[in-house]
């Protein structure tokens, strides 16, 4: 699960539906050649591709993403460990994603209460 201090160092998402390489690498903080081995590694993880094998990316694959980035440079796990961490029982990973979406959807309406008070 990622904790507060990773999450708030990482720009919050966009409300789109795809995103590109480009822009997951950016919001995970992760090099774009990470997220293709990583896509390799972790079966979870697979986006969408399209014309030109170009990557698409969902929300639910960039919070993946940052839960998989906190679990191998945060927390210490090995990309095997990880990979068994995230395959664990279901519910541990829904309820974890479940509080990263909570926390991101803070984060965005704190920014438009921001915007209303100016």
């Amino acid at each position: 699960m990622l904790d507060q201090g990773s999450n708030s160092e990482l720009p919050a998402i966009p409300a789109k539906r795809y995103f590109a390489i480009g822009e997951v690498s950016e919001l995970c903080g992760v090099k774009p050649h990470v997220l293709r081995y990583w896509e390799q590694e972790f079966p979870n993880l697979k986006p969408v591709k399209r014309r030109g094998n170009r990557r698409y990316y969902q929300r639910h694959d960039v919070l993946m993403i940052r839960q998989i980035r906190s679990l191998l440079y945060e927390q210490g796990f090995t990309i095997t460990g990880a990979r068994q961490r995230l395959e664990g029982p279901q519910a541990r990973m829904e309820v974890s994603i479940s509080g990263q979406i909570a926390r991101q959807v803070r984060m965005e309406l704190e920014e438009v209460l921001q915007i209303l008070r100016r």
